[in-house]
């Protein structure tokens, strides 16, 4: 065995452990099957020992494998902590910010947001992540990452810029053809919803309306709500500004979730990163009536 340990073969070591397969691991890192092959056979060598079993219905850890995996994801997270850190020598508000967002904070408002923010940093570029997958921020998968959530539990830096509220809308047309919603209880109108849990619609203002479609994104219910195809329960802010559907009358607005801004606490020195912090707990202390109204 080997003094020393490539790291990038280790670290294809890693990838390759949770997805299964040198293919995935490959479409992982960006590299083509052959790479990944040649890392672990190399790996192999250097340790003298076989990690993985290959089978028909993928990678198998063999026991020397398995006793890999912690040393390894340890050694993971140290080349993080280094690259956190000689990031956080970074002194001038230039560059670019990885950000993550769900794609209902993508709907408009990230547009206003980067308007006003290139306006005062002209040298910082974002590229975002729009997903409503949690994102990775100890492992530096994003440098910052604007969630909705109730609560927070990593061991990052968090603010809570704002708790958002919810209303009920619908296409004019489609209140036009049930002018009793509110009396009839939502007796033969219809929901879009966000997902197959439905016990949410027996507390809402319509209890008897149907849910007719499950549409997982906000894009697709305001598109499907200014089609006439039925009520949606969206932010209000996303809400508001598309002139195509309306607040339904006399329904009071309803409480929704907390936006938090995260972000690793070895990058709260970085220059850019603290601009696009301050820049937007700013931006939406300045704009809390767009969220809460």
């Amino acid at each position: 065995m080997k003094r020393e340990l490539d790291w990038d073969h280790l670290r294809t070591f890693l990838v390759a452990v949770r997805t299964g397969s040198f293919r995935q691991a490959a479409e992982k890192l960006g590299v083509n099957h052959g790479t990944v092959h040649r890392a672990i056979s190399a790996l192999e060598r250097d340790l003298g020992t076989r990690v993985f079993d290959r089978t028909t219905s993928g990678l198998q850890l063999t026991q020397s494998g398995e006793a890999l995996v912690e040393p390894a994801e340890e050694m993971e997270s140290q080349a993080s902590a280094i690259t956190r850190r000689i990031s956080g020598l970074d002194l001038a508000p230039s560059g670019s910010i990885r950000l993550s967002l769900p794609p209902a904070l993508s709907h408009g408002l990230l547009a206003d947001m980067l308007f006003e923010f290139t306006e005062l940093y002209p040298d910082i570029s974002v590229h975002t992540i729009s997903t409503n997958r949690v994102s990775d921020l100890q492992k530096l998968e994003t440098d910052i990452s604007l969630r909705v959530a109730r609560n927070v539990d990593e061991d990052v830096l968090g603010r809570k810029l704002v708790t958002f509220v919810q209303a009920v809308y619908a296409s004019p047309d489609y209140l036009k053809m049930y002018p009793q919603l509110l009396e009839n209880e939502g007796e033969g109108a219809n929901w879009i919803a966000w997902s197959s849990l439905q016990d949410w619609v027996a507390g809402s203002p319509f209890p008897k309306a149907q849910v007719r479609h499950v549409l997982p994104e906000v894009s697709m219910q305001i598109e499907a709500a200014a089609k006439h195809l039925g009520l949606i329960k969206i932010p209000a802010f996303i809400g508001d500004v598309d002139p195509r559907i309306v607040r339904v009358p006399a329904v009071p607005i309803q409480s929704g979730y907390p936006v938090w801004l995260l972000y690793h606490r070895d990058l709260r020195r970085v220059a850019r990163v603290r601009a696009f912090v301050d820049f937007t707990t700013s931006f939406f202390a300045r704009n809390e009536r767009r969220f809460t109204h």
